[in-house]
């Protein structure tokens, strides 16, 4: 008899895990994998990597960097909490000074504070509070990715998703690029179950009730609308019911239930700060229980090639990532014109996009 619930089957396997993940799979060929995530979160084939940024900041100093003691803290490698927030591999500022990509690109989806772009083609920018950067890195690019303490009368709270989607080998080696998706360009789909709960779904990539997302960058694995892929951070009200439609045959789903009390999938109670992992191809009920929750799921066709990576350089063999190394060695991947490797705009920059080309955009005014 296959226990009712995955905390039942996990219990009746003695904790072993992967037969749990067979019987869940036995059971209702849907959920392929349920698994508990830490502060860099499982992925499925398009996807690479994914990540959580939550940092509640004090007010900023004179550099845009928290105006508190550094003290204790790893600098350089600070990924642990303390006091609310992190520096990453910042010393003076949050965030990640510059660094080089080939290979892939980053999606990333800002819901508050800030981020300051700035990269080797010349073109920066400052976006969030709902905004996304689409960032193809392709044949090579190094950026910055810093997160300003802009505000100086209180907190600096930042809060992100960064996604690493793969580029197949035959656009490893596009232009780097990078689409601003301002906040107001992307569709937010409400659905009210039958008992009037409501679900609200923000459309980073992908269609959804007949709302499609803005087009990401060109060269990106999810602008071809056949490849299926989705990302779409979620909203569930108490007791909200969401239907995840079904996808073609070849496409597979995660679903990562970040926030809340416990979701239903299947009859399977899961707890926050779990991974799902399904096959797309049915559609499914997602049961939110008591108090409001938070998910985001990923999903598309796999690209289905070998993945060599190497730190912040993604190709398809062990070859391509010598050959990269040396690359990098060789040209700094157009080097670095900014006069620090953490840099941050002015300020009262505010939000806006500046292209290599050398076009400047902003969004609407609110």
């Amino acid at each position: 008899m296959v226990p009712e619930t995955a905390t039942d089957a996990l219990a009746k396997t003695g904790g072993d895990a992967k037969f749990f993940n067979t019987i869940i799979y036995m059971y209702n060929r849907v959920i392929v994998n349920i698994q508990p995530m830490g502060f860099q979160w499982p992925t499925i084939d398009p996807f690479l990597f994914c990540v959580h940024h939550y940092d509640h900041y004090p007010p900023g100093n004179e550099v845009m960097g928290p105006a508190a003691s550094l003290s204790g803290r790893n600098l350089g490698q600070d990924f642990t909490l303390k006091d609310g927030w992190r520096m990453y591999h910042g010393r003076r500022i949050p965030g990640f000074p510059v660094h080089p990509h080939r290979g892939f690109e980053t999606v990333t989806y800002v819901m508050q504070g800030f981020v300051d772009h700035s990269d080797s083609a010349g073109a920066a920018g400052r976006y969030g509070n709902g905004d996304v950067q689409w960032m193809t890195a392709g044949a090579g690019l190094q950026h910055c990715e810093m997160f300003p303490c802009i505000q100086t009368d209180r907190g600096n709270t930042v809060e992100l998703f960064q996604i690493w989607l793969n580029l197949p080998k035959s656009r490893k080696f596009a232009d780097p690029h990078f689409a601003m998706l301002w906040a107001h360009q992307i569709p937010e789909v409400v659905i009210e179950d039958d008992n009037g709960k409501r679900v609200t779904v923000n459309l980073v990539a992908g269609k959804l009730n007949g709302l499609s997302a803005p087009d990401p960058a060109p060269a990106s694995w999810a602008a071809d609308l056949a490849n299926e892929v989705g990302i779409w951070p979620v909203n569930m009200e108490p007791e909200a019911k969401f239907t995840l439609p079904a996808a073609s045959d070849e496409a597979l789903r995660m679903v990562y239930f970040f926030e809340g009390d416990h979701i239903t999938i299947l009859g399977n109670d899961i707890p926050p700060m779990h991974a799902i992992e399904m096959f797309a191809n049915e559609e499914v009920v997602i049961q939110n229980g008591s108090a409001p929750s938070r998910l985001l799921v990923l999903q598309g066709r796999p690209i289905s090639e070998p993945v060599a990576q190497y730190g912040p350089f993604v190709m398809n063999t062990q070859q391509e990532i010598q050959q990269t190394i040396a690359d990098y060695r060789a040209t700094q991947f157009g080097g670095w014109p900014w006069e620090e490797p953490d840099h941050v705009h002015p300020r009262e920059s505010g939000r806006f996009a500046k292209y290599s080309d050398g076009t400047i955009s902003h969004p609407d005014p609110e």
